[in-house]
C-alpha cells in the first residue's frame, strides 16, 4: 500500500494532463539522458508538484548503468517508485531489456510522453514515440500508459556488421538477424512482465527496414499498456 501511495499521485496527475498534450515533431536521437522534472503548473502546486523522470534518447549499452547512477544520485532507491516519461527511437535490444528490468526493480511506472519547461515555472507535456527496442524497455515498467497521440512502433530486430574488402578497401555493411535465441529470451521476459509474448512474434514479422505503428486495439491486446484516457 505504501508503494502505491507514493507512485499514484504523480501517475494520476500525468494522465490527467495528457488530454492537453500538443503534438511533438522532435525525434530523440542522442544517447538517452535522464532528468528529474516536476509536472503541473507552478502556481498550482509549486514545490509540491509530483516529480517524474524524463528519459529521452537512444538506448545504448550504457543506458542501464546511467539509469542506476541517476537513481543513486537523486533518490533513495527504496523510496523511488517513480513515473518515467519515456521518449526514444530505440537502440540495443539487450540494453533495452536490462533497462526495462531495472524499471521493474525500482517499481517505476512508464508513460510514453515527453515533458519540458513552459518557461513560467511549470511544465508542458507532448506526445512521444517508443519505437523499435524502446518497446522492450517499456515492457519492464510496473504500469504502462500510452496516451492517445503517442506512438508505439515495432519491427524485426537486427545487428549491423561491417565487412572490409581487402582488395579495394570498400566496407560493406550487412544486417544480422536473430536465430531465435534472443526472441525466445524476449518472449520469456515479456511473459514475466505481464505482456503478451505475441508482441515479439508480431515485431519479428515486420521487415527490419520498416516500422509498424501499433493500433490502440493492438496495444490493448498485447497488454502493453493503457492505450488511452
Amino acid at each position: 500500500m505504501r508503494r502505491r501511495s507514493r507512485l499514484m499521485p504523480a501517475l494520476a496527475l500525468a494522465v490527467a494532463c495528457l488530454s492537453s498534450m500538443v503534438p511533438s515533431g522532435v525525434r530523440a536521437e542522442a544517447e538517452m539522458s535522464f532528468r528529474a522534472v516536476r509536472i503541473g503548473g507552478h502556481g498550482v502546486c509549486g514545490a509540491d508538484c509530483p516529480a517524474v523522470i524524463a528519459a529521452t534518447g537512444q538506448i545504448t549499452r550504457d543506458t542501464p548503468d546511467r539509469f542506476l547512477q541517476f537513481v543513486a544520485s537523486n533518490y533513495d532507491r527504496n523510496e523511488l517508485h517513480a513515473v518515467v516519461f519515456l521518449d526514444s527511437p530505440g537502440g540495443g535490444v539487450l540494453a533495452s531489456m536490462q533497462f526495462g528490468s531495472l524499471l521493474r526493480q525500482v517499481g517505476a511506472a512508464a508513460v510514453v510522453a515527453r515533458v519540458y519547461s513552459d518557461g513560467r515555472g511549470g511544465s508542458v507535456m507532448t506526445n512521444a514515440q517508443c519505437f523499435s527496442a524502446c518497446v522492450y524497455a517499456l515492457i519492464g515498467a510496473r504500469r504502462r500508459v500510452v496516451p492517445a497521440g503517442s506512438q508505439i512502433g515495432i519491427h524485426r530486430m537486427f545487428a549491423n556488421t561491417d565487412t572490409l574488402d581487402a582488395s579495394n578497401g570498400y566496407v560493406t555493411r550487412h544486417r544480422l538477424y536473430d536465430n531465435g535465441d534472443v526472441g525466445a529470451m524476449l518472449k520469456s521476459y515479456s511473459a514475466r512482465m505481464g505482456v503478451s509474448p505475441g508482441l515479439i512474434t508480431a515485431a519479428e514479422n515486420v521487415p527490419s527496414d520498416q516500422l509498424r505503428i501499433l493500433s490502440r486495439a493492438e496495444i490493448r491486446r498485447f497488454r502493453l499498456g493503457v492505450p488511452h484516457l
